[in-house]
């Protein structure tokens, strides 16, 4: 059985080996251990935190295989973005330029750097490692976030966001890079994802022009892999979009990936999670995503249940897992 539970410090040595697998890209863990631990202790306070509004917060889950106890993945949720520093993105907007004199009509789309989600929500840090995927864990790592902000919207902004990484090839090449960024540093496209994954991409966003660019300018390539997701990422885009999740024109300033978007409350798994009262017995039936309601004690599964109105009937081993007993409170909802 595949388990959800937010991350622990002995969890670090799994989390560095999961950042070093995952190659470019994975911009929000890079691969050094120092770093990784700051996170795993920020998220411990995060949960430990008493919080009535989207602030510093980070919370990181894991996904143990109970059998064995392997760590095969991880992801987390930044409560609120740009607050201490400026969150960047490129809008995707229009410019025009006419002349009725000179019958001359052009519709130009136009890169805009933007701070338009400062203070957003954000789904970071997805990651499944290879031996994990398949049989439905990719579902339950990218869900149970969802879960748990059902759980406690609180701690979260009206707007969740999720920037997913763009076209980059086998060698770490990425052509929007190579079309613009590299127009104004000297380094390689995965040197630069490392710096920011270590939390400077503000400091390298200062240095990007601050005037619109016309994407026409760009190179072919460049242009082609704008608002594009690589192809180890379409699978958490599909599931975003099952979700409610929409790209509104927003761009990574670096690799060109989409930022999707949805307003907290109508992302499908939280508008339709709804809490039931836990029995113990035979289970079966349709796909559900079921959590209990614990905050640093949270844990999120997959599992086959018949619902009742109020109430649904989980075995022993799963209600075990889950830390509940019979008459506790789950939050459920259908997959799709």
């Amino acid at each position: 059985m595949n388990m959800i539970r937010p991350i622990r410090s002995a969890d670090l040595d799994a989390l560095v080996r999961m950042a070093r697998t995952a190659g470019a890209g994975f911009t929000s863990l890079p691969p050094v251990p120092e770093f990784l631990r700051k996170k795993i202790e920020l998220s411990e306070r995060s949960f430990a935190a008493e919080v009535n509004e989207a602030g510093h917060q980070r919370y990181m889950f894991v996904l143990e295989d109970l059998a064995s106890g392997e760590i095969g993945g991880c992801c987390a949720v930044e409560a609120a973005c740009g607050l201490d520093e400026p969150f960047y993105n490129y809008h995707v907007g229009l410019t025009v330029h006419a002349s009725r004199e000179l019958d001359v009509y052009s519709r130009t789309p136009t890169l805009y750097l933007s701070n338009d989600y400062t203070g957003a929500s954000v789904l970071v840090s997805l990651y499944l490692a290879p031996a994990f995927r398949g049989g439905g864990a990719g579902r339950l790592l990218s869900k149970c976030r969802f879960a748990f902000m059902a759980q406690f919207p609180q701690r979260f902004a009206p707007k969740v966001i999720a920037e997913m990484r763009g076209i980059s090839d086998e060698n770490g090449r990425s052509p929007f890079w190579e079309g613009l960024g590299r127009h104004f540093f000297s380094i390689d496209y995965e040197r630069a994802e490392h710096i920011v994954g270590m939390g400077n991409k503000a400091f390298i966003a200062e240095l990007m022009p601050k005037h619109p660019i016309y994407k026409v300018l760009l190179s072919p390539e460049a242009q082609a892999v704008m608002g594009r997701v690589h192809a180890q990422t379409a699978p958490a885009l599909h599931l975003l979009e099952q979700e409610g999740f929409r790209y509104q024109g927003y761009i990574d300033i670096f690799d060109g990936g989409p930022t999707v978007e949805a307003p907290l409350a109508a992302i499908r798994s939280i508008r339709n999670s709804r809490l039931v009262t836990a029995a113990i017995g035979a289970a079966g039936g349709t796909p559900h995503l079921v959590a209990n309601t614990g905050l640093a004690d949270f844990r999120c599964a997959l599992a086959n249940l018949s619902p009742e109105r109020a109430s649904v009937a989980v075995d022993a081993a799963l209600a075990q897992a889950l830390g509940v007993a019979a008459g506790d409170p789950l939050r459920i909802v259908a997959l799709q």
